[in-house]
């Protein structure tokens, strides 16, 4: 029996709606405006939140923060800033990759889903990614359930869907994966940031000027490139410069990511609909990966968490460091 047979019948084909819906929605629904001439820009920040889906909005608008939580109600023992920072310091110990415009970023994660935001039995994958390092290819993804080590699916092309029309794909390549020219300095990079802002693929009609001029843009761009590779010295100051932003608190309790490591969440500001959390090594401080819940009529339901495992740079799709 080859692998493909292996996967739960209909598995292979519900992940790929799922990944085309989040972009889709994510397209339509992001926040306010832009003018007809960036519809197919995709700057360096956009990126497929690890082939997995994200069930929010994401605004650079000043918008309230959920206070509801996942979990334990103890107190927190750290600020955000003070993660943020510990953080910092973690990146700066990690080893750096150096990659061509030619090769790959190489992730592997297993994430904790629904089929449906807010309904539904939850499942555990396992992604490996292979996105352009020089944003000169198309991303490609294969993924099996986390209970069938010999269950993974063919490698696939990940193509953007047209935000106008959900049939259709986007010839456009994603952006770079590889974030080698990233300022090391937090003022500079917060200046770099401010005028290269993560696509959040805004409607016709809206006011782009105050979406992408708004002072917490830079931060929303800044997290969305953790979803590529972002090298030591350029992570540091990333940390740095988000442990500076308004609004960002630690969640109360343990937490325990997709891969069962026990962390420290933050909470960003500026999500509609729901929560993004960013989770760390509760003794190392180690960027872990994401936690995406949903707000309905009150209420906080966790829609689903990706644990970061490895990253690499390959020469080709389906090569494995």
């Amino acid at each position: 029996m080859n692998t493909t047979e292996r996967s739960p019948r209909g598995f292979e084909e519900q992940l790929l709606r799922d990944l085309s819906a989040h972009v889709a929605r994510r397209a339509e629904l992001a926040s306010a405006g832009r003018p007809a001439g960036r519809r197919t820009r995709f700057p360096r920040g956009w990126r497929l939140a690890g082939a997995v889906g994200l069930a929010v909005t994401l605004t650079a608008g000043a918008l309230a923060v959920q206070t509801m939580r996942l979990g334990d109600q103890s107190p927190p023992t750290a600020s955000a800033s003070e993660v943020f920072h510990l953080a910092a310091d973690a990146a700066r110990q990690q080893p750096e990759l150096t990659a061509r415009p030619d090769q790959y970023v190489f992730t592997e994660t297993v994430a904790t889903i629904r089929d449906m935001p807010a309904s539904g039995p939850y499942r555990t994958i396992r992604n490996q990614l292979w996105q352009s390092a020089g944003g000169v290819a198309y991303t490609q993804v294969r993924y099996r359930p986390e209970s069938d080590p010999n269950g993974w699916s063919e490698l696939r092309v990940l193509r953007i869907d047209d935000p106008a029309d959900p049939e259709k794909k986007l010839d456009a390549f994603q952006p770079p994966a590889y974030h080698g020219d990233l300022p090391t300095d937090p003022d500079e990079l917060l200046r770099y940031l401010r005028a290269h802002p993560v696509d959040l693929h805004l409607p016709e009609g809206a006011d782009e000027e105050a979406v992408y001029g708004g002072e917490s843009m830079a931060y929303t761009t800044a997290w969305s490139m953790l979803d590529g590779y972002v090298p030591p010295r350029a992570l540091a100051a990333l940390f740095e410069l988000l442990a500076r932003q308004p609004g960002a608190v630690v969640i109360s309790g343990d937490v325990v990511d997709a891969a069962g490591r026990h962390g420290v969440a933050i909470r960003m500001p500026g999500v509609i609909g729901g929560n993004l959390d960013l989770i760390f090594d509760r003794d190392s401080h180690v960027y872990l990966g994401t936690r995406n819940s949903l707000v309905r009529n009150g209420k906080e339901s966790l829609y689903n968490t990706a644990a970061l495992l490895r990253v690499a740079i390959v020469d080709r799709p389906g090569q494995l460091p």
